[in-house]
């Protein structure tokens, strides 16, 4: 059991670990997030691979190419890991997902529709969301930015 005071704490361990400048904003648990001007809201995709998990961080509303993202991943076959799988690689539950303090070292594949863009991402509480700079996010990840459009 974690003993850690904010709910969101493992992800700014890990921000402040990786000089990532992160702010933490409260949210209802269960309700959509407030939208925030000039702040794109993002999803944390956990697919997995033969070889492990990639983490794709794509607008919240957007769909994306499954197509592009195996063609940049070098695989013919994706697959989403059910609700334990996604917890069993990451450390958090769906709804929460997000690359900060995330178990496991996996790959980030942002889409490039949200480069040079202000993001909210998970926190790994569903109390509050993450607001980080996605070029600044990219940077402390070694995060591929890859044009995911559906077409």
């Amino acid at each position: 059991m974690s003993t850690d005071v904010e709910p969101y704490a493992a992800a700014a361990r890990d921000a402040a670990a990786r000089g990532l400048a992160v702010s933490f904003v409260a949210r209802t648990p269960g309700e959509r997030p407030a939208p925030v001007e000039g702040v794109e809201l993002v999803k944390t995709i956990v697919v997995q691979t033969k070889r492990g998990f990639v983490l794709v961080l794509t607008p919240v509303d957007a769909q994306f190419s499954w197509a592009k993202l195996r063609a940049h991943l070098g695989v013919n076959k994706l697959s989403l890991p059910d609700a334990d799988g996604a917890l069993a690689a990451t450390g958090y539950v769906r709804g929460t997902i997000t690359p900060l303090g995330a178990a496991g070292s996996w790959p980030v594949v942002l889409d490039a529709r949200l480069a040079g863009r202000r993001i909210a991402i998970g926190s790994g509480s569903a109390e509050y969301g993450a607001l980080v700079a996605a070029d600044e996010l990219v940077d402390a990840y070694s995060a591929a930015v890859v044009d995911l459009a559906a077409e």
